[in-house]
């Protein structure tokens, strides 16, 4: 806390009436795209197949190749992580009744996905440092009803995979990884995605690896991986491109009730290039992050975990969402404060289990405290590949200003 004089030193907030930290807004999570992404859409546009077809083949395979050179994974390339979580929920067959444990601290798709296929998502809380499920929050919500876990690695930090799917395979249960956040994370220096039966990235606009909508599905099994490829693109037994570039005329046949899930070309010509950056672009936010970490650690917040925290050696963290906590009663007046001051900012998430849409998949005596607390204090703070050193000290200015004065 500081004093009056303390506080009467410190500029005024914008939304008091004081002069504003920057006078273009920040976006938050702003992709960046370069002239080699230019180049690649302009050369699939003079192509002129902008469907699905070889360039969306590629990126297949090139993100295959990072999560696990080494081992033969399927990659099939969709129009956004949440197609991913559905098809994957779809193939896990779901009766009535059927239940999946899903992390009460996830963005709705989790959830929904899940809702879709004709499941009951039955909801986990988290890990209190890591904000992931671990095996000890997912064997609380375990009945024999359960048919699958959807663990979702959270900010850019792993879930404990080793524990989580020891306690899967004992009891036969399939695990799908959500690692929408989760590109470049490790666990026990293996790619996180590689772990379960199935698993499912994004490539929005504000993710690590950008093709402003998109996602992928990424499996060993053989079997699910051409289900998967067929369910989304209307269940049909070949796609166009190979219908229209292979020698004769080849008939169209439907396998399947299918869904519109697959990414166009011109999506893939983007993640292509924005694949290739993956790793000078993490050396970027990890400099924001310190920024963060040193310029922030004596004002009234609680920092993240730092992003060396680590149970081994071979741990990596993402580094996709900044989140600061702060005191709840005041969360949402800071959220103003800083888009008065020209700053994007983002609660990543309200726990699920908080809101009334999911009420009757609640079942007596849970709690989720960790989730529900959680929730109520974070401020995401923007972390994204098109911002400079500047932009990350006026978010540090804008912060100080703004808790020196309500906090």
């Amino acid at each position: 806390m500081l004093n009056d004089v303390s506080k009467s030193a410190q500029p005024k907030p914008a939304l008091e009436g004081g002069a504003k930290t920057r006078s273009e807004f920040l976006v938050f999570g702003k992709p960046k795209f370069g002239p080699e992404e230019k180049a690649e859409i302009l050369s699939v546009l003079e192509s002129g197949w902008v469907g699905t077809g070889p360039r969306a083949a590629a990126f297949e395979k090139q993100f295959a190749e990072y999560l696990w050179p080494t081992k033969p994974l399927h990659a099939i390339a969709l129009n956004s992580c949440t197609a991913a979580l559905h098809l994957a929920a779809v193939c896990l067959n779901l009766k009535p009744g059927d239940e999946v444990i899903v992390p009460a601290l996830t963005f709705c798709a989790t959830a929904n996905a899940v809702i879709h296929a004709g499941g009951t998502p039955v909801f986990a809380d988290v890990d209190p440092v890591r904000l992931c499920v671990s095996a000890a929050t997912i064997e609380k919500a375990l009945t024999p009803k359960t048919k699958a876990i959807v663990v979702v690695h959270f900010a850019g930090r792993s879930a404990p995979m080793d524990e989580i799917m020891a306690l899967a395979d004992q009891r036969g249960i399939r695990v799908i990884e959500d690692a929408a956040h989760a590109i470049e994370t490790r666990w026990n220096d293996r790619h996180v995605g590689t772990y379960g039966w199935a698993s499912c990235f994004s490539f929005y606009a504000t993710k690590n690896v950008s093709t402003g909508e998109g996602g992928m599905l990424l499996t060993r099994d053989e079997e699910l991986a051409s289900l998967v490829r067929k369910l989304s693109l209307h269940g049909m037994s070949k796609d166009a491109h190979k219908r229209f570039t292979t020698p004769g005329f080849h008939h169209q046949s439907y396998d399947y009730v299918g869904f519109k899930y697959n990414m166009p070309d011109l999506a893939a010509a983007l993640g292509i290039h924005s694949l290739k950056k993956v790793e000078s672009n993490y050396a970027l936010r990890k400099n924001i992050w310190e920024i963060y970490m040193n310029e922030l650690r004596d004002l009234p917040l609680t920092l993240p975990p730092s992003a060396e925290f680590r149970e081994n050696a071979h741990d990596r963290h993402a580094l996709h969402l900044f989140q600061i906590r702060v005191k709840a009663a005041l969360r949402d007046k800071l959220l103003s404060a800083f888009s008065a001051e020209n700053i994007g900012v983002g609660v990543h998430y309200p726990a699920l289990t908080t809101m009334p849409l999911y009420e009757k998949y609640l079942k007596p005596g849970q709690t989720f405290k960790e989730a529900e607390i959680f929730s109520a204090e974070t401020i995401s703070l923007p972390i994204g590949t098109a911002m400079t050193e500047a932009d990350a000290h006026d978010v540090v200015r804008a912060a100080k200003k703004i808790l020196s004065f309500y906090c």
